[in-house]
């Protein structure tokens, strides 16, 4: 049994050994033995830590053999995964840290933004903000910081393990590989474009005020209402025939309500430059809570032509005096 778990602590990264010559050597063996891909190597290489003995004695007394206890250790979700090092996380926040103070500044927002070749204002970086819980736009705190990234690093796993390349959250190439997952899950995902939304109105809001300025609204807008709309996070809901009278409890995605083979469309980009222009025109200053978190359900639930609009619902006054311009337009043939 001792030479068995050797090899397996060795496969999957333990410290099992004190010499690192023996633990390459075993290493090497196992891999020629069991074929084991390039990109998973090169972790398990770099984490000798990454499995207790005594959990590979539990694998290997369950299942015997070593390449089926090691196929089992990989494919169980509760098993040890390497994590992201908080050295090394600490030291990319020093770089990017303000000399005289303790948190990542614009300054250093703008330098983390060229190292990981993004742009400042996209929209990415919103979801970023969300993990890493900045307190404020272009800020970012030691604790949200190493936190979030490790947070992240265990999300990844969860939610590909197979996918090697982002487990190590802990890196330049390790932080890009998770800023496209996460492009793509606040492009898809409509519960977490939702918690990010709501979350960019808390942290972008100047301390002490209730609204958020119009200008920086129609920024988030813009960023975010376009993204939702391309993955399908923000997919029409549809309210099926034979609700009750509220239908809030009985909502459905695309068209599964509104009968076999029909389509009804909703909210589009013309949709989204009459908002602004209605918001312009109105001489509106800033966004309240309501009015932004109610925008949402109303982008998800309005039909193209507002016919299906309800003046009885629970809306802010706003949309409701948004829609009556709406109709104008679409009547003046918009």
């Amino acid at each position: 049994m001792d030479a068995l778990v050797l090899q397996f602590t060795s496969v999957t990264g333990a410290s099992s050994v004190t010499s690192s010559v023996a633990i390459s050597a075993v290493f090497d063996a196992a891999i020629l033995a069991f074929a084991l891909p390039p990109n998973i190597c090169g972790v398990v290489r770099s984490q000798y830590n990454f499995c207790r003995s005594k959990d590979a004695r539990r694998y290997l007394t369950k299942y015997r053999r070593l390449d089926q206890a090691v196929d089992a250790f990989y494919s169980d979700p509760q098993a040890g995964r390497p994590s992201a090092s908080t050295s090394k996380l600490n030291s990319l926040f020093d770089k990017y840290k303000d000399r005289d103070g303790d948190d990542i500044t614009v300054d250093g927002t703008i330098k983390l933004c060229e190292d990981l070749d993004v742009n400042p204002e996209d929209v990415v970086l919103l979801a970023v903000a969300y993990e890493l819980k900045s307190p404020s736009m272009g800020q970012w705190s030691r604790k949200g910081w190493t936190d979030g990234w490790k947070q992240l690093g265990i999300t990844m796993v969860n939610a590909d393990p197979n996918d090697w390349s982002v487990r190590r959250v802990d890196t330049i190439d390790g932080f890009k590989a998770t800023l496209a997952t996460l492009r793509q899950q606040l492009a898809t995902d409509t519960e977490y474009f939702r918690q990010v939304y709501n979350y960019t109105f808390e942290f972008s809001r100047p301390p002490g005020q209730r609204s958020l300025a119009l200008d920086m609204a129609q920024g988030f807008w813009a960023l975010l209402i376009p993204h939702g709309l391309s993955g399908g996070a923000l997919s029409h809901i549809t309210a099926p025939a034979g609700q009750d009278e509220d239908g809030d409890e009985h909502m459905a995605d695309g068209a599964a309500g509104a009968g076999a083979g029909a389509h009804e469309e909703g909210w589009g980009k013309q949709h989204t430059a009459w908002w602004f222009e209605f918001l312009e025109e109105s001489g509106t200053k800033g966004v309240s809570k309501d009015v932004w978190q109610m925008f949402l359900e109303f982008v998800r639930t309005i039909d193209a032509k507002f016919e299906k609009y309800d003046v009885e619902g629970s809306w802010p006054s706003t949309i409701d005096d948004f829609v009556e311009f709406a109709k104008q337009r679409i009547a003046g043939g918009a």
